[in-house]
């Protein structure tokens, strides 16, 4: 069966249509429809699926056919479908990939590539059984900002490296979000230590063309759960943000201002009982909120790096030290978190709420500069990117759905690169249980455990 359509587009199929299906679909019914056509889709929510079925058909472009979650693989199977598109939460990544690699396609799955041990052993193997490929879609690795690192790193300009410090702030928008949502229950998410931080391991582990050998980690729950809120003294709190109740502060997420949340959760929860606003400081939480890790590499560098949760700002830092000199990127992807009339948070970066100055937040923007031993400090020109991700998601998706061109900073994650960047967090989650450094090797990936090995340059 061809794998094609009349026209000679490629043929995909996308499982889960929440929040982070909406940017593949955009590009599937607009940018890149003329290469690519979405055929099958499936939800566990027929209300997710109608507001992404009215938003993706106004484009003009076919309604894909709509099958039952549980006959997903075998309709890829049946209809020859070679490309499968995962956006479902974590924790079903390992199943769903193992069935779309049986049925005979190629993956491209959301971050992380799954939660535990036991799913990358899983897709490992399939990949091995099958001979089907895997595209994990590290989107930060095409931003021109971490892209201008990789090639100051790799150029040589500053040596060998020895060292790096890594740190991740998230602010009271974003940061907290994952207190509200499926991702607060570690069985779900993997904490975010495998959740949000997979973007950042990913990166160093691509900068420096290396992989994890021993972690050691520190943390826990320090701000948001009901423990903290009472120890604060925070008193009675809602039991999820849409409410008209007194009670609401700033970290109430109102489903109801945001057209696209509203459609996708607030109107589809009756189906299946979802809460997509859950207050933070109500439980059960059993994710950390502070966390920090030394991270020991195959060929001799280490980094230590560190995430917060609850910053007034949101962005990060990374400082390479090497034995020419030191590279240094810092980045502010978002200044403050305002509120506006209502006491609403206002997470676009570019909205100011009345009578507040852009003046008064930190100034958005990215500055990379390089020094060598005995040497002038020195900028370098970082291309301008648009788009989410710091300007990564668009070039994301061009190599996605036309793969094939120059990629010379080697920007195209595979399966191997989500196992790499995922041993950081799995090892880090076991340290934080055990109080005890953690082997990479003794984390029981089964085949996976390869592409850990790096030999010395």
């Amino acid at each position: 069966m061809t794998t094609t359509t009349d026209t000679g587009r490629q043929r995909y199929a996308l499982i889960g249509t929440g929040a982070r299906s909406q940017m593949y679909l955009d590009a599937l019914a607009t940018t890149h429809h003329d290469v690519a056509r979405l055929e099958l889709w499936a939800d566990t929510n027929p209300g997710r699926i109608e507001f992404s079925r009215r938003h993706f058909t106004a484009a003009g472009v076919p309604e894909p056919e709509l099958v039952a979650p549980e006959r997903f693989a075998d309709e890829v199977k049946a209809r020859g479908i070679t490309k499968v598109i995962i956006t479902t939460p974590d924790f079903t990544h390992a199943g769903l990939a193992v069935a779309a690699l049986d049925a005979g396609a190629d993956v491209i799955i959301e971050k992380p590539l799954t939660i535990d041990a036991e799913g990358v052993r899983a897709i490992s193997e399939a990949v091995e059984r099958t001979g089907r490929g895997v595209t994990v879609t590290f989107n930060y690795r095409y931003s021109p900002r971490n892209a201008a690192l990789k090639e100051l790193i790799a150029s040589g300009e500053i040596g060998e490296v020895t060292s790096v410090h890594f740190e991740w702030v998230l602010d009271t928008a974003h940061g907290a979000d994952y207190f509200r949502r499926w991702h607060r229950e570690k069985k779900n998410s993997g904490g975010l230590l495998v959740h949000k931080s997979t973007h950042h391991f990913d990166l160093v582990n691509w900068w420096l063309d290396d992989a994890p050998r021993r972690v050691f980690a520190s943390g826990g729950l320090r701000f948001y759960g009901p423990d903290n809120a009472a120890a604060r003294g925070l008193g009675e709190r809602p039991e999820r943000g849409t409410t008209d109740s007194e009670l609401r502060d700033a970290f109430s997420l109102d489903l109801r201002a945001d057209p696209v949340l509203k459609g996708l959760y607030l109107d589809a929860e009756h189906h299946d009982g979802y809460l997509r606003d859950r207050d933070v400081f109500t439980g059960p939480i059993t994710i950390e909120d502070n966390l920090s890790l030394v991270v020991d590499y195959q060929r001799g560098p280490t980094m230590s790096y560190s995430l917060n949760a609850h910053s007034p700002w949101e962005g990060y830092s990374v400082h390479v030290n090497g034995t020419k000199g030191r590279a240094e990127l810092h980045v502010v992807e978002r200044g403050a978190v305002l509120l506006d009339a209502h006491g609403r948070a206002v997470i676009d970066p570019t909205a100011q709420p009345d009578g507040v100055t852009p003046d008064s937040s930190r100034p958005v923007g990215d500055r990379l500069t390089v020094q060598h031993h005995f040497g002038p400090l020195r900028e370098v020109l970082i291309p301008e990117g648009a788009g989410g991700h710091g300007g990564g998601d668009d070039v994301l998706l061009a190599d996605v759905f036309r793969p094939g061109g120059q990629d010379p900073t080697g920007r195209r994650a595979s399966w191997a690169d989500g196992v790499r960047s995922l041993a950081v967090g799995l090892a880090g989650n076991r340290s934080l249980a055990t109080d005890l450094p953690v082997l990479t090797a003794d984390l029981d990936l089964g085949p996976a455990a390869r592409v850990l090995e790096v030999r010395a340059r």
